[in-house]
């Protein structure tokens, strides 16, 4: 501990000690204005508390794991702000493994929590980098991981995860169109084993069928989640019999590529074609036209996993496995229009 005690602290913040612990260590669980007193007198006082002696104490190494597919994906350097936001608030240090969609084993990713590598890991992926065997290791010892952004497999449903209903956002995007008078919808989507993009087509289908319109065959396109390989996929749309009004995209990456690819086979968006992402990345408003596109909290759900992460490691089996659901957000700009007659 520093020269002042964490009573001076309580003392001048005006609450007990137990509630300056908790606003250091779970934030979450009290009120933003007693925390803000707390902060107050902790700057008033230089409190810090050691989080070198506190980790001898525990067992534990204060670092965190984030496996992610790729480091330069925008949508996923939002939530990396969340984290380490978070983190840092808890006195965490986090590392980064990046898959680059290959997998990691049970026995790897075990190795790391018992050798004391890391106490806990954050999974960022659009493909799950566990083998099936990760839900066994985990019913003998309960696994310190948290799933973001990602719709849970069977295998994984034990973890727990934050994330949107990506179904439900899919089919209001989808929703969108049709009111706009579009019929021909098409969809890039991602890689067969995305969990992700499962379900993300789901709702886009869902709301196809709900509205009465077909999927034609050739309508539902593979674009690897990237710009090139939306290109790709938007140019055998383009070339479709039956070509779409519409084309809605499973990330805004791939939504760039489709905006891209448009206007070099000399037609217009939205007068020829409409396009709709899914992310709300940075460049979504500065994109030409801006991107209507499906929003996600990105820093919010960085904070939350982190929290929950945290959590997972201080109560172990005490804490609860259920999903979190946070809120997501179509937001319209200049990218839809009715289609031409």
């Amino acid at each position: 501990m520093s020269d002042v005690s964490i009573k001076e602290v309580a003392r001048i913040a005006d609450v007990s000690i137990a509630t300056v612990s908790r606003s250091i260590n779970n934030p979450e669980q009290v009120t933003e204005k007693t925390r803000l007193k707390v902060q107050d007198a902790i700057r008033q006082t230089g409190y810090s508390p050691n989080t070198l002696a506190q980790s001898f104490r525990r067992g534990r190494t204060n670092i965190v794991m984030v496996v992610l597919p790729s480091v330069g994906d925008p949508f996923f350097t939002a939530v990396m702000r969340g984290i380490r936001s978070a983190a840092k608030n808890k006195g965490y240090s986090v590392v980064i493994e990046e898959t680059q969609f290959n997998t990691l084993t049970a026995d790897e990713i075990g190795a790391m929590l018992v050798s004391n590598q890391t106490d806990g890991i954050i999974l960022l992926a659009s493909v799950s980098p566990f083998g099936t065997e990760i839900s066994s290791a985990n019913s003998k010892r309960r696994l310190p991981i948290v799933i973001g952004c990602e719709t849970v497999s069977r295998e994984l449903a034990d973890f727990p995860s934050v994330h949107i209903d990506n179904i439900a956002a899919a089919k209001e995007a989808v929703n969108y169109l049709i009111s706009q008078d579009h019929e021909r919808i098409a969809m890039i989507c991602g890689q067969e084993s995305s969990l992700l993009t499962k379900d993300r087509e789901l709702g886009y289908r869902t709301a196809m069928k709900q509205a009465k319109l077909p999927v034609e065959d050739g309508w539902v396109v593979d674009g690897d989640l990237t710009i090139a390989g939306a290109r790709k996929a938007t140019r055998n749309l383009l070339n479709h019999s039956n070509r779409p009004t519409a084309i809605f995209c499973a990330n805004d990456e791939m939504a760039i590529g489709c905006l891209h690819e448009v206007k070099s086979a000399g037609l217009g968006v939205p007068d020829d074609i409409s396009v709709v992402g899914f992310d709300d990345i940075r460049y979504a408003e500065v994109t030409d036209p801006p991107l209507t596109t499906i929003s996600q909290p990105a820093e919010e759900i960085g904070e939350r996993v982190m929290y929950r992460l945290c959590r997972r490691i201080d109560a172990g089996n005490g804490e609860s496995s259920s999903p979190e659901i946070v809120p997501h957000k179509l937001v319209i700009r200049q990218s839809v229009t009715n289609p031409a007659s």
